[in-house]
């Protein structure tokens, strides 16, 4: 099978194309026909082994894992032991963090799936997992957001970004959504009931109050979750330090700040399927690529100016013209 690989730490130029032997399926394990991917900000700090302390996962002096990638979508082909509820021939969605997804095989753990809804397909469900579970956990789990309370949600045009909007105005909430000024319409048209231009408007002077800040950015100060918010969360960061910066600060206060690394499971992909089923969350994906061209999506993503997702196609897949 065709796998985009890499043996050493690097930019997506990194990566090649090359024949890998068809993985095989275990016990719990669904083996899928990866028919689409996603591009995520996880893809290349893992391709790049950044920031340092993830090499501690994923090989200090090499990749442990050759094939990288998480999300993906295809078709059920083959069923490992003890695996329920799935059939050969099911159509499914999910996320590998560990790697391995592209590729036009991969093997995947049966809690680490759900099935595609009916009516999606396979670019549309691949732009899911890694964002629509980090935007659905940042609120519901870790956020404990709750109907009629008030959320600003900072970076709101991008993977995570768009999704939370739209979960936030499906579980009954008032959005403040922060963006650029290019991006405002694109937001507006999510269900924001307030967009803030951060190019137009200082963030950090904002003084409006909320129940829930959650930093997709990265860029909020400790003194900006205090200022406007009753509890935060952070999703992303800009650089290693200001993220640490502001834990220090935390850890000396009682305002309540978490972060959280999204956790793949039936359960919240099957909700995020439901979401888009009712037509209450639409992925809205920016751009296509064909599979030969995945390091290209990866850099593309890369420059963090994305407006929602970036999906990979396989030649099962028909790619729409540019």
């Amino acid at each position: 099978m065709k796998a985009f690989t890499k043996t050493q730490y690097g930019g997506p130029e990194i990566l090649q194309c090359t024949d890998e032997a068809k993985p095989q399926v275990k016990e719990g394990e669904l083996l899928v026909q990866v028919c689409a991917n996603s591009a995520n900000p996880a893809d290349w700090h893992i391709l790049r082994g950044e920031p340092f302390f993830a090499r501690f996962s994923f090989g200090l002096f090499k990749p442990k894992d050759k094939i990288l990638g998480a999300d993906f979508a295809g078709i059920v082909e083959a069923i490992g032991p003890k695996v329920e509820g799935y059939h050969i021939g099911d159509q499914v969605f999910g996320e590998l963090l560990q790697g391995g997804a592209f590729a036009e095989y991969a093997c995947a753990p049966a809690q680490m799936c759900a099935k595609i809804p009916e009516g999606s397909g396979f670019q549309e469900m691949a732009a899911v997992p890694i964002a629509g579970l980090t935007a659905l956990q940042a609120l519901t789990t870790h956020g404990k957001l709750k109907a009629g309370e008030s959320i600003l949600i900072n970076g709101a045009s991008g993977g995570v970004g768009h999704f939370m909007v739209q979960i936030a105005k499906a579980y009954g909430a008032k959005v403040t959504a922060v963006c650029s000024t290019k991006n405002v319409d694109f937001v507006q048209s999510l269900g924001a009931d307030n967009v803030i231009a951060y190019d137009t408007e200082n963030i950090h002077a904002h003084t409006a109050k909320y129940d829930l800040i959650v930093d997709t950015h990265g860029n909020l100060s400790f003194e900006d979750f205090n200022r406007m918010g009753h509890r935060g969360i952070i999703v992303g960061f800009t650089t290693l330090g200001h993220f640490m910066g502001v834990l220090l600060k935390k850890a000396f206060s009682t305002f309540s700040l978490g972060h959280f690394t999204a956790e793949a499971n039936t359960q919240d992909l099957s909700i995020l399927a439901d979401l888009i089923h009712a037509k209450k969350v639409k992925p809205h994906i920016e751009k296509v690529y064909p599979y030969s061209e995945i390091p290209e999506a990866i850099a593309y993503i890369e420059k963090m100016h994305t407006r929602g997702k970036v999906v990979m196609v396989w030649d099962t897949m028909t790619i729409p013209s540019k």
